[in-house]
C-alpha cells in the first residue's frame, strides 16, 4: 500500500530547473507504521513539484527508501495541497506575505466577516470583501487576482493528471509552459514532445488517443512520421530516408491508412515548421541534418589550422629512450603530425600500435609546451565512449582517461550535457580512443562542448562495427579525405607472434587462412553442428572456473536461438554459479540473479560511476518488500531496486556489439548458418578484435565464410562524407 504523510515543507536541499527537489519536510500525520517513528520530526524527501512553500499543509504520497549515502528518504510519487480550513490557519495563510497590503488587523476582519469558506468566497466574488470595513477596492482587487493565480496552478496540474500525465511528467510540463500549459495541449498535445524529454511518444499517442483525438488526426500524423524516422534511425542507424520509406513504415505507427493527399500535405507541413530537411531526394530530421552540418563545418575549419612551427622525427628520439620504445616510421609520423594539425585521425587495425602512440603523443605535447605533469593534466583529456574502453585507455598511458558523457557533465534529470556551446571546456587538447563508436549526436555535442581551438586526435579501426546510435563518423571522416589520416599497416612483433591478430586482418582483407587454426595454442577452431555447440561451450568453459570473470568470455551475435546469448547464459551461470544453500537469488522478468552473478551494465548511470558495457559481479540480494541488488564494478558498489532493475542483464555470454571498447584475454565465439543475417564481416572482425591470448571459435567454418564474404551489413546512410566532399547541401 502506498504511504501517505501530511505535514509542512521546511527547506529546500536541492532544486532542479524541471522541478525536481530534494528536501525537508516535517510529517504531522501518516498512514504508515514505518513513518510512526517521524511523527512531529522532520524527513527527507524527493520528487517532483510545483511552487512548495511553508505555509500550506501538503499530504504527500509516495515509498520510505533507503539510500546508501543518505538514509531514509521519502520518495513522493503525487501530492496535494490541503486548503486552509481552520480560522487561525485562514488568517496565517493570508498574512503569509503572499497578498500585499494585508496586514493581521485585516485577515482578522475579512476572516470574520466571510469565515472558514473565506477562501471560495473570495474567489467566486470578490466584491464581497468591499463591503468589510477598512478593505479598499485596490485590497479587494489584488487580494483575488493572487488568490486566482496561486490556484490555477494547482488547478492546471490537477487537470494534467485528469488527462492521464504522471504527477512526474504533469509538473515537468508545467514548471516549462506555466500559464499557458493548457493551451499548449489544446492546440497540440505532441508539441510537448519538442520541450519535455521525459515524454515518450508511444506514452503520449496513447493519451491523446484516449481523449478523443482521432487516429488519421493531422497533428497524430506529422507527430507519428518524426518519431517513426527516430525510431528506424535508432534502428538502422541511418540519419537520412526516401519519402517511400518513410510512407511505407507510416501505417505500422498510426495503425491507420490515410490518403496520398493526407500524407504529403503532413509532410510539406513539416518541412515548413523545420521539423524535416530536404536534400535532394534525402528526408532528414532537423536535428540530425544539423548535427551532420556543425560536425562537418567544425571538421573544415579544424582542418585548416596546423601548428607553424616545424617538427622533424629526431624530436621523438629522446622520448623513445624515455619511454623505452622504438616507434616505426608510421608511428612517428602519427605522433608528430598529431600535434602539428589541430585535427588528426590515426586508424589501423589490431596489433598496430594505435594505443601505444598515445603515450608518446602525450610527451611531445608536453615537452613543446614545457608542462609540467601536473599542468599537463589540466590541459590535455583522454576521452572514450565507454567505462571500459576509458580504463582501458588510462591503464595503457598512465594518465586520467574518462568516458565522454563525463567530460561532458551529463544530467541524466534533463539528458542534457552542462558542458555545452553556452558552457565550453577549457581543454586545450582532447585524444579519443576507440572513435568509431562515436555516433553523430554524441560527437556533435562533444564539438559543442570543445572550444575552435581545441586540438582534437581520433583514434579508432573504421573497420569495425559503426556505433550503436545513428551515424559513422569516424568512417565518414576518414573515407572523405579530407582531413589528415595515418593509416598504421605495419604489425608489431606481438602481433605477427599471434594467429588472433592475423585472422583479424585476414578477415579485415575479405579472406581466411585456415593454417591458422590450431596450429598455435592461441587460436582453436571446433567444428561442430549447431545441435553440439552448446556442449563444446560448456566444456570449454568448465576448464576456466577459476578464472577471473573479467578475463573469460563468451561473444554472441544474436540473443534468441539455442546458440544464442539468452540460453548461453543459463547454461553457463550453473557451471560458474550453481545454486547453493545461503546463496540469495531473485528473479527480475525472465532473467534468474544469484550473488556472484556476473552482469553487464546495459545504460549510463553517471551519477553512480556506472556506464553501458560496464561489467560486474552481484555482491548482494535483498528480498521482500524492499528488493534490492547490489553490484561490484571493480570496487565501486552501485545499489539497484525494482525501478532500474531493467539497466542490467546476464553477463557470461553478452553481444559482439557491447563488446566494442572492451578486450578479453580469452574469447569463445559460437559461430552456426542459425545466426543468419548476423553474419557479416563488421560483425565477425570486432569479435575476434576483442581478444587479446586465446581465441576459440566454434561451429561451421562454412558459416565464418559467409559472414567473411558479406559486405552487406546495411551499410548506413550517412553525409558527413559527402558534405566534407561537395560542400553542404
Amino acid at each position: 500500500m502506498e504511504a501517505v504523510i501530511k505535514g509542512q515543507y521546511r527547506k529546500s536541499i536541492f532544486q532542479s530547473d524541471t522541478g525536481y527537489v530534494i528536501g525537508i519536510f516535517k510529517v504531522l500525520e501518516t498512514n504508515s507504521k514505518d513513518l510512526e517513528v517521524y511523527l512531529n520530526r522532520t524527513i527527507t524527501f524527493t520528487g517532483y513539484f510545483h511552487d512548495l512553500n511553508e505555509i500550506d499543509t501538503y499530504l504527500l504520497h509516495g515509498n520510505l527508501v533507503h539510500h546508501e549515502k543518505y538514509g531514509d528518504q521519502f520518495q513522493v510519487t503525487s501530492y496535494e495541497r490541503c486548503k486552509p480550513e481552520e480560522k487561525d490557519a485562514i488568517i496565517e495563510f493570508l498574512t503569509s506575505g503572499l497578498f500585499k497590503g494585508i496586514g493581521e488587523t485585516k485577515a482578522k476582519k475579512i476572516v470574520d466577516a466571510l469565515g472558514k469558506d473565506t477562501l471560495s468566497v473570495i474567489l467566486e466574488n470578490p466584491s464581497n470583501l468591499i463591503l468589510i470595513p477598512t478593505i479598499t477596492e485596490k485590497n479587494a482587487r489584488l487580494l483575488h487576482e493572487k488568490l486566482k493565480e496561486y490556484e490555477s496552478s494547482y488547478e492546471t496540474i490537477i487537470a494534467l493528471t485528469e488527462y492521464g500525465f504522471s504527477t512526474k511528467d504533469s509538473m515537468l510540463i508545467y514548471n516549462y509552459y506555466k500559464e499557458k500549459t493548457l493551451q499548449i495541449i489544446e492546440e497540440n498535445v505532441y508539441n510537448l514532445l519538442d520541450k519535455i524529454n521525459h515524454l515518450s511518444f508511444r506514452k503520449l499517442d496513447l493519451l491523446a488517443l484516449k481523449n478523443g483525438m482521432a487516429k488519421e488526426d493531422r497533428r497524430r500524423v506529422e507527430a507519428s512520421i518524426c518519431y517513426m524516422i527516430q525510431e528506424l534511425s535508432n534502428h538502422f542507424g541511418h540519419c537520412y530516408f526516401y519519402l517511400e520509406e518513410i510512407r511505407l513504415y507510416l501505417p505500422r505507427i498510426l495503425t491507420v491508412s490515410i490518403s496520398s493527399e493526407e500524407f504529403d500535405l503532413a509532410i510539406q507541413n513539416l518541412i515548413m515548421n523545420y521539423k524535416l530537411v530536404v536534400v535532394e531526394d534525402r528526408y532528414y530530421l532537423k536535428e540530425m541534418y544539423d548535427a551532420e552540418c556543425f560536425i562537418v563545418n567544425r571538421m573544415k575549419l579544424l582542418s585548416h589550422e596546423q601548428e607553424k612551427k616545424e617538427l622533424k622525427e629526431e624530436e621523438l628520439f629522446e622520448i623513445e629512450k624515455y619511454l623505452g620504445v622504438q616507434y616505426n616510421k608510421d608511428q612517428r609520423q602519427a605522433i608528430l603530425q598529431s600535434y602539428l594539425n589541430k585535427i588528426f585521425i590515426i586508424t589501423g587495425g589490431p596489433g598496430t600500435g594505435k594505443t601505444t602512440i598515445l603515450k608518446g603523443i602525450l610527451e611531445l605535447y608536453k615537452n613543446q609546451k614545457k608542462y609540467s605533469y601536473e599542468q599537463l593534466m589540466k590541459k590535455v583529456y583522454l576521452l572514450a565512449p565507454t567505462g571500459r574502453a576509458a580504463k582501458r585507455m588510462s591503464e595503457k598511458t598512465d594518465f586520467q582517461a574518462s568516458t565522454i558523457h563525463r567530460f561532458l557533465k551529463w544530467n541524466k534529470e534533463t539528458d542534457k550535457f552542462q558542458v555545452n556551446e553556452y558552457n565550453k571546456s577549457d581543454a586545450e587538447f582532447v585524444i579519443i580512443d576507440e572513435a568509431s563508436m562515436i555516433d553523430t549526436y554524441l560527437m556533435m555535442n562533444l564539438l559543442k562542448g570543445l572550444s575552435v581551438s581545441t586540438k582534437i586526435v581520433l583514434v579508432g579501426d573504421y573497420e569495425q562495427l559503426p556505433s550503436v546510435g545513428p551515424g559513422q563518423v569516424l568512417s565518414d571522416l576518414i573515407q572523405s579525405k579530407k582531413l589528415p589520416v595515418c593509416y598504421l599497416n605495419e604489425l608489431y612483433r606481438q602481433g605477427k607472434d599471434s594467429n588472433i591478430i592475423m585472422l583479424a586482418h585476414d578477415i579485415r582483407k575479405g579472406y581466411i587462412d585456415e593454417s591458422l587454426f590450431n596450429k598455435e595454442e592461441d587460436l582453436t577452431f571446433i567444428s561442430s553442428p549447431p545441435g553440439k555447440v552448446m556442449n563444446h561451450m560448456k566444456e570449454i568453459a568448465e576448464a576456466y572456473i577459476d578464472f577471473s570473470y573479467k578475463n573469460f568470455q563468451i561473444l554472441a551475435p544474436m540473443y534468441k536461438t539455442i546458440n544464442g546469448i539468452d540460453h548461453i547464459n543459463q547454461e553457463l551461470q550453473e557451471i560458474f554459479n550453481p545454486k547453493e544453500k545461503g546463496k540469495k537469488e531473485l528473479t527480475v522478468g525472465e532473467y534468474l540473479y544469484r550473488e556472484e552473478d556476473k552482469v553487464i551494465q546495459l545504460t549510463n548511470m553517471p551519477e553512480e560511476n556506472v556506464y553501458n558495457g560496464d561489467i560486474g559481479l552481484i555482491k548482494k540480494i535483498e528480498s521482500g518488500s524492499k528488493k534490492a541488488i547490489y553490484i561490484d564494478y571493480d570496487g565501486n558498489l552501485v545499489k539497484y531496486t525494482a525501478s532500474n532493475f531493467q539497466n542490467f542483464r546476464p553477463a557470461y555470454a553478452i553481444s559482439i556489439h557491447k563488446a566494442q571498447g572492451s578486450e578479453f584475454d580469452v574469447v569463445l565465439i559460437p559461430i552456426v548458418k542459425g545466426f543468419q543475417k548476423m553474419l557479416y564481416r563488421k560483425l565477425i572482425y570486432t569479435a575476434i578484435t576483442r581478444c587479446k591470448k586465446k581465441l576459440y571459435l566454434i561451429g561451421d567454418k562454412e558459416a565464418l565464410q559467409i559472414a567473411v564474404d558479406n559486405m552487406n551489413d546495411n551499410l548506413r546512410r550517412s553525409s558527413i562524407k559527402d558534405f566534407l566532399i561537395s560542400g553542404i547541401k
